[in-house]
């Protein structure tokens, strides 16, 4: 299993520069467990920089990943890597759920950079 950050969903749907390197991680979406706020982001920034039908469009492939709900626990760890971290918020949920379900994080965000069990892309 693995988890595709939300960064890596945009680059796929907008053809960023990383969009390859992304799409070799999204082949099989069976394998993919997506934080809810993950859901969030994409829905709010395709909407916000394009339109509702766009951001619709672009939740579709991800709705067809197995979507983890948050709960009190994942909460909780999340919170407990932020501080131990220096995650954002919405970081710390996505890297708890990761790390509470055994998966990779792919991902090009700087945050994520030298955590355990992430798969950075980029330079």
């Amino acid at each position: 299993m693995i988890t595709v950050d939300s960064c890596g969903w945009l680059e796929f749907y907008t053809n960023g520069p990383l969009c390859n390197q992304y799409a070799e991680y999204l082949r099989d979406l069976n394998d993919i467990i997506t934080p809810v706020i993950i859901l969030y982001e994409i829905y709010k920034k395709v909407k916000r920089e394009y339109s509702e039908d766009e951001a619709l469009l672009a939740i579709i492939p991800i709705l067809k990943t197995k979507v983890i709900l948050l709960d009190n626990h994942l909460a909780l760890m999340a919170a407990d890597i932020s501080l131990e971290s220096h995650l954002p918020m919405a970081d710390a949920i996505v890297f708890a759920t990761a790390q509470f379900h055994g998966s990779q994080l792919i991902t090009s965000d700087i945050h994520f950079k030298n955590l355990k069990n992430v798969i950075y892309l980029g330079s």
